[in-house]
């Protein structure tokens, strides 16, 4: 998980998962064969909301390696990249390049000569923020199993921190009150938390089907809180 900057405009100074925006470039790059894997997973999506085109998995992985510096990519040889010690500073130049507007996830693509692995993306969850928010989105949320050979890293820019951390711990440490979370964080780490093992996370997504949250803004004895309208009918 990496920190938001206090500067951030959109939920500063919290614990999240990496991700953010899609850019047009992600659009392009999933509906090209050769810059990545054109079967992703289904059996969470029925409607192919995060089918490729929609540019949303190209964008996590991109957002996955600008702000956690993990990149989750096929060689040439079809194995899932490994940044060996040799080619550490060439990818951290990639990844400034990112943040400098200098460069691109197609140019990383085919100067590295490497497939991006839309396919080891797992469908776990979908949020559309209050239609009262100041800033409003629709935002999935992926699972994927982590690279041993690839040592995650915040890009203390838009991040100020980053944590390996146990989704039970996180919450534990939410409920002490010094890991700040945002809402829809909570809830899928509550979710995550009945896991044992990533493999186990990975299988449950398809056998299940991804609900869309949609929570509402109301206000209770003069002070404005973030309910989700499915809880309250069911209790």
């Amino acid at each position: 998980m990496v920190r938001r900057s206090s500067k951030s405009a959109f939920m500063p100074d919290v614990y999240v998962f990496p991700g953010g925006a899609v850019a047009e470039e992600d659009h392009h790059i999933e509906l090209q064969p050769d810059l990545c894997r054109p079967i992703v997973p289904t059996g969470a999506d029925p409607e192919e909301r995060t089918r490729l085109g929609t540019g949303l998995r190209a964008a996590a992985l991109r957002e996955l390696f600008e702000e956690a510096n993990i990149l989750l990519a096929y060689t040439n040889q079809q194995s899932m990249l490994a940044i060996e010690e040799s080619s550490l500073a060439r990818f951290q130049l990639h990844r400034q390049n990112f943040h400098d507007q200098q460069g691109s996830m197609e140019q990383l693509l085919r100067v590295e000569q490497l497939l991006l692995a839309t396919d080891q993306l797992y469908y776990f969850s979908h949020w559309i923020t209050p239609e009262a928010s100041p800033r409003r989105y629709d935002t999935h949320f992926f699972l994927a199993s982590g690279p041993t050979s690839q040592e995650a890293a915040y890009d203390q820019i838009e991040t100020t921190d980053g944590i390996w951390i146990g989704a039970g711990q996180a919450l534990e440490r939410y409920a002490a009150g010094t890991f700040d979370l945002a809402f829809p964080t909570i809830y899928q780490l509550r979710e995550l938390a009945v896991f044992t093992s990533v493999a186990e996370a990975l299988s449950a997504t398809e056998q299940r089907y991804v609900q869309t949250h949609r929570p509402v803004i109301v206000k209770e004895a003069g002070e404005s809180q973030i309910i989700l309208p499915e809880e309250t009918s069911q209790s």
